[in-house]
């Protein structure tokens, strides 16, 4: 049997590595499951989630051109329990913690709201590193 891409197979586990699993299909085909395949939470230690003799579905998600297979077993999942849910606090909106004060989570500011927000704390950065320098603009130490 040859595997193809987007197939799902049964297999059991052959190996835990702390990057992945090693996974043997039924026909003898192995390949690796990567630890970020694993679940739809973050996997610290794979140990956790996986063992040696464990029988898992996988997806053929990747067949090099060595001839490496890479399989996921979250992609294996029926739809439903594929949940695709973003860590916690996180707003697509939003790329770092800086901006937190930014976004109100009762009620959406206005872009005018925004802005004169942005240029109060920018104001104050200001004043903060004209505080911090002398008037040749040399750091105080």
């Amino acid at each position: 049997m040859a595997v193809e891409i987007g197939s799902v197979y049964e297999g059991s586990v052959t190996g835990i590595t702390n990057f992945g699993a090693f996974v043997k299909l039924e026909d003898g085909t192995a390949g690796l499951v990567h630890i970020s395949e694993v679940s739809n939470e973050f996997v610290n230690d794979i140990s956790e989630k996986l063992a040696v003799g464990d029988s898992v579905k996988v997806k053929v998600i990747e067949i090099s051109d060595k001839g490496k297979i890479s399989f996921s077993i979250k992609k294996a999942l029926p739809k439903e329990k594929q949940n695709n849910q973003k860590p916690k606090g996180y707003d697509g909106a939003q790329k770092n913690r800086k901006n937190a004060d930014f976004k109100k989570a009762d009620a959406p500011m206005s872009f005018e709201d925004m802005m004169a927000r942005f240029k109060a704390q920018s104001d104050d950065k200001i004043s903060d590193l004209k505080r911090g320098t002398d008037k040749r603009g040399n750091r105080r130490r």
